[in-house]
């Protein structure tokens, strides 16, 4: 995907007022765009040759209105006819994961067991000894099977390795990382997660969802001016692709809204954050907002993100019937609803914005009857519930979005992704309500698109033809995947 020209995407800093005249300017304009090809948006003008701003507030378009409002101080740029967008907002972003992941080495490209191992021995060669954490890994671009400590366990050592599945809901782990994590054969599971085991009841290196945080817990923490660093470079990269604003939904921790806050107290916060924490802090969140507001157009705050279930790649994601492929298994619930609805009913009625993660048709269908729920006993009141993936829905779910207010937050990456492999799991009848996107437009609901970055890939362009065209990456499904 062609690297997008800053020029051509309007900074993240500028908000679209106005098209089609100029509003009442007190001062000439600080800047010009002249001779430009800009779309704006707006149906009732959706195009524009000159662009006039005042601050960070675009204040006039069209050639006539800006050049009025041009003075000796006004800084004019002439974009020779390139093409202008309003900056792209992506509504799923894990930032600090992905920005750390811009640091580690490619392992999606492997193809083969060796050539995965030896990615990751080279890595270690590198830095013996130090925690390996990125990149991330796809079983599905290595021949299907799970992996496990034995293929990397000769090349990397003792140096310990902890490294997501593509979707961020497994580790595999190293020899060494199990034994620094201290996880056995006789570890317990813990609730909402999964030490996989090989027959000799010996830990495989597979951690699912929760079971993660045993090994989470022994990770090296990055200073707060190592997670700036980090961050800088996430910023610079969103930018690059023309994002001006990401949502952070994260369910862990508060390392994004604090390093967002951070670097806006130093001014150096050129692209936008809405940042999410987990629910299950909501309280913390809610006192946080009565002290000191919801942030500004910059950083803002105040919104939750909870966990209905896992993911479709790592068979945790929650659904009514088995699953095609492992008749014994239905997903597992990474937050039991007892806890779910005492959390976003303590959310809710605290004011705060609560998404749920929710990908299984069943876990779309407790998280939908929970928030109506909710609606019932705190009251109405224009919420914005969502729903973050809303992957595989049921039929009688589709309608049950726009009914009910929910936003359907999704990213179309997973489709023309998970579309390789897909069936296997969940079987033809349930793919008619799989990433159902134009369903759910027409029913009316409001949807938004995002990436999931690093899950998906941080670019737009890419995110919109995997809606458009559902062809999946694979090549195999040229004329679209379940158009």
């Amino acid at each position: 995907m062609t690297m997008i020209d800053r020029r051509m995407v309007l900074a993240g800093g500028v908000a679209w007022a106005s098209v089609g005249r100029a509003l009442a300017i007190e001062r000439v304009l600080d800047v010009a765009y002249v001779n430009a090809n800009a779309w704006t948006g707006d149906p009732r003008q959706p195009h524009t040759d000159a662009i006039g701003l005042v601050g960070d507030r675009i204040v006039a378009t069209g050639a006539g209105a800006v050049k009025a409002a041009i003075g000796r101080a006004t800084k004019v740029i002439d974009l020779e006819g390139a093409f202008v967008t309003p900056g792209f907002i992506d509504n799923h972003t894990h930032f600090m994961i992905g920005s750390a992941a811009l640091m580690q080495p490619d392992l999606l490209s492997a193809t083969t067991i060796p050539d995965f191992a030896a990615r990751l021995g080279a890595a270690a060669r590198a830095r013996p000894g130090k925690w390996i954490l990125g990149g991330s890994w796809d079983e599905q671009r290595l021949g299907g099977q799970l992996p496990t400590r034995v293929w990397i366990d000769e090349a990397t050592g003792d140096t310990p390795v902890a490294i997501p599945r593509t979707d961020l809901h497994m580790y595999l782990l190293n020899s060494a990382a199990l034994k620094i994590a201290g996880i056995t054969r006789d570890t317990p599971d813990i609730a909402g997660g999964v030490i996989v085991r090989d027959a000799q009841g010996e830990p495989t290196g597979i951690l699912k969802d929760n079971a993660k945080a045993l090994a989470e817990r022994v990770f090296p923490v990055p200073t707060p001016s190592e997670w700036q660093a980090i961050m800088r470079g996430g910023i610079a990269h969103a930018l690059s692709r023309g994002f001006t604003q990401v949502h952070t939904p994260e369910p862990f921790d508060w390392t994004t809204y604090e390093t967002a806050r951070q670097l806006r107290a130093k001014g150096e916060t050129d692209l936008r954050f809405y940042c999410f924490v987990p629910i299950r802090d909501w309280g913390k969140m809610a006192a946080i907002v009565k002290a000191e507001g919801r942030g500004d157009d910059w950083v803002r705050w105040g919104a939750v993100k909870a966990l209905a279930d896992g993911s479709l790649g790592s068979r945790t994601a929650v659904f009514r019937d088995a699953y095609t492929d492992a008749h014994d298994q239905h997903g597992v619930r990474v937050t039991s609803l007892a806890d779910l609805k005492a959390y976003v009913g303590g959310a809710d009625r605290a004011g705060l914005h609560v998404t749920t993660h929710a990908i299984g048709d069943l876990a779309n269908d407790d998280v939908l009857d929970l928030y109506a729920e909710i609606v019932r006993e705190n009251g109405a009141r224009d919420r914005r519930f969502r729903i973050e993936h809303a992957q595989h829905l049921s039929q009688a779910a589709i309608p049950r979005f726009a009914k009910q207010h929910v936003i359907a937050s999704v990213q179309p990456f997973h489709a023309i992704d998970d579309g390789r492999w897909a069936i296997e799991r969940i079987g033809q009848a349930r793919l008619r309500g799989t990433y159902a996107f134009r369903s759910l437009i027409d029913s009316g609901a409001t949807v938004t698109f995002g990436s999931d970055w690093p899950v998906g890939p941080l670019d737009a362009i890419e995110g919109i033809y995997a809606a458009v065209t559902r062809e999946t990456i694979d090549g195999k499904n040229p004329a679209g995947w379940l158009p």
